[in-house]
């Protein structure tokens, strides 16, 4: 009978394993980190690299559609482009001259104004310049209200007044100014264009809605048919619409401006154009977003390999740490929990890294900065959700270990 009682005693008595808070377990896991802290970097830094990228290109994205916005709402939408097509036969077609004044009785139409591109005529510095080095300026004549009707800026001088417009005066795009070496503005500073001089009287800023102005030369279009021989004949008008109306716009515009042979008349819209290559841009970024997840796979081997090595190299603090009393259970949450914080310390990284390149980039570019704030917050889940794939197997491995034969092999 006694026996017997200490025998029901000493298994009621019989100790039972500690239970470790998740707290206790993050410690653990922690310290196995600190000990080894080069071999954490390097690895760490797989996970940055691939996370960084990832995040630069979401963030580079957004603040390219950003700035694409800021761009679109600034210039807007509703402006319209009439240029003459091709003729049923394949040749160059021509609008009539009074297709602007036709245009601008439509009803949804706000302001219009033309351009006519001079045929022949070259643009030189100086007349010591050779016949063959214009650098492909154009030359265009122009109304005084193009500037308002394009929304665009002069970024040195000033634009046509009643008084310049009427007299051998120019204003350069910015690609034509660059070409020419016109980077400041005297009374002295003058261009060749067709075989005259004339005074250099403003710079334009670059025009994101019509980007052909960027390497043309401006007279006023009086000057350009009595001094370069220009016909009269507009070879581009830009047409702003009233804004919710610009696609009926667009519909109409061609039997308007040529009423004869609408199918000759090209009408299109420049913001569309924007939109468009802000499109093309992102078949890049899904590209680069590939390479990202390249490099963050191989991070996550690398993690693996660390988690792997360090099993082989601690099998005596397992073996210990089983003799003591730790359960399977705690060894493997150990070893789990050691690979998922050492890949997020590789994300949290990634993603400084990441919106530092993002913010350096849209510096340089003049864009605002734009950041998804689900781009950190799924690269950090990504990251810890690789840590814990990459650490399973070297878990369950120092978890399966028998104490006797870790001890015995360290």
């Amino acid at each position: 009978m006694i026996r017997a009682a200490r025998g029901r005693g000493s298994g009621h008595d019989r100790p039972r394993p500690a239970r470790l808070s998740p707290l206790d377990h993050l410690r653990t896991g922690a310290s196995g980190l600190r000990a080894r802290p080069a071999r954490v970097v390097l690895s760490a830094l797989g996970i940055a690299i691939g996370i960084a990228a990832m995040v630069a290109v979401v963030g580079i994205s957004a603040s390219g559609r950003a700035d694409l916005e800021a761009t679109l709402e600034r210039l807007g939408t509703d402006l319209v482009t009439v240029a003459p097509g091709t003729t049923f036969f394949g040749g160059d077609a021509t609008l009539p001259e009074d297709a602007r004044g036709r245009i601008g009785r439509m009803p949804e139409v706000d302001r219009t104004s033309q351009v006519e591109q001079v045929g022949g005529a070259k643009v030189y510095r100086s007349d010591l310049v050779p016949a063959g080095e214009s650098g492909g300026i154009s030359v265009h004549g122009v109304d005084v209200d193009l500037l308002d009707t394009l929304r665009a800026r002069t970024a040195l001088g000033s634009w046509f007044n009643g008084a310049t417009t009427d007299h051998p005066a120019t204003v350069l795009g910015a690609s034509a100014a660059e070409r020419l070496g016109v980077h400041r503005i005297t009374p002295d500073t003058l261009v060749l264009i067709g075989g005259e001089y004339f005074s250099v009287v403003g710079v334009l800023a670059p025009v994101e809605l019509a980007p052909e102005l960027d390497n043309a030369a401006l007279v006023g279009q009086e000057v350009a048919e009595q001094v370069l021989g220009a016909d009269g004949d507009p070879s581009t008008i830009y047409v702003r619409t009233d804004p919710e109306r610009t696609a009926q716009v667009r519909d109409l515009i061609g039997r308007n401006a040529n009423p004869e042979r609408p199918n000759e008349v090209e009408v299109s819209r420049p913001s569309d154009a924007l939109a468009a290559g802000q499109a093309a841009d992102r078949t890049l970024q899904g590209l680069l977003l590939g390479l990202g997840g390249v490099a963050l796979l191989v991070g996550g081997v690398g993690v693996a390999n660390t988690m792997v090595i360090s099993v082989l190299e601690r099998r005596g603090e397992i073996g210990l740490r089983r003799a003591l009393g730790a359960t399977r259970g705690a060894i493997r949450v150990q070893f789990l929990v050691e690979a998922m914080a050492l890949s997020l310390l590789g994300g949290v990284f990634g993603v400084a890294l990441g919106a530092l390149v993002t913010g350096v980039f849209a510096l340089l570019r003049g864009w605002p900065f734009a950041l998804p704030w689900w781009a950190g917050a799924g690269a950090v889940a990504a990251t810890v959700a690789i840590g814990a794939v990459a650490g399973l197997l070297p878990a369950l491995r120092a978890a399966a270990q028998h104490p006797v034969e870790a001890l015995s092999a360290d």
